[in-house]
């Protein structure tokens, strides 16, 4: 309604505004007395009445936006918690285990009999008796023993990532085991400069 007799009284206006100035250009003068009242008067409440019907047709139509807004943020919170009782249902159909997010597989767990194997620094140069080793995955045992006055040891290595180590000895021997998946590794003497020296080698799992 507001929008309707917004536009009627500016037109109203905008004509009249027309007649007047038509007016004025055939008369070349000013009306004057009650013409000159009246023609005011009227002018007067066209704008009055444009201006008044512009604000209230500006508030509907914020209100109306208001309005629209509010519904559309209601149904898409309706709809996210539809997905999450559909997300729920999944779970609980899958026997309430959590299923795994982010994209990545869990890390399957090693398995397989394992193997002990035998490694043994030289007894003068920077150098392991082995530059290759190979296992079954599983429990990965290495028996490391070091006749050499220098101390060393033996890392496991995936990549950058230390796996597991033995104790660093020097005339001595030594174990320790490591669960290992199918896959290649290496190994190494973490002593500053001996694994540049090399006192390295690879880990073959299969």
């Amino acid at each position: 309604m507001d929008e309707t007799l917004f536009y009627v009284f500016g037109i109203a206006l905008v004509i009249f505004a027309l007649l007047v100035s038509f007016a004025g250009l055939r008369t070349k003068a000013l009306p004057e007395g009650p013409v000159l009242a009246v023609t005011t008067a009227v002018f007067v409440l066209l704008v009055g009445a444009t201006s008044t019907f512009a604000v209230r047709f500006s508030e509907d139509e914020e209100a109306h936006r208001a309005e629209e807004a509010a519904h559309a943020a209601e149904e898409a919170a309706a709809e996210g918690g539809e997905e999450a009782s559909a997300g729920a249902e999944g779970g609980e159909a899958g026997g309430g285990q959590p299923q795994p997010t982010g994209g990545e597989a869990p890390t399957p767990e090693p398995a397989g009999p394992g193997d002990t194997l035998q490694l043994a620094a030289d007894p003068v140069q920077l150098l392991f008796d082995k530059q290759r080793l190979s296992s079954k995955p599983g429990e990965v045992t290495i028996e490391f023993t070091n006749p050499a006055q220098i101390e060393h040891d033996v890392a496991i290595l995936e990549g950058d990532q230390e796996l597991a180590k033995s104790e660093l000895i020097a005339q001595g021997e030594t174990s320790f085991s490591v669960e290992l998946a199918p896959g290649g590794y290496s190994f190494i003497c973490t002593v500053p400069g001996h694994a540049e020296a090399g006192m390295e080698g690879t880990l073959t799992v299969k």
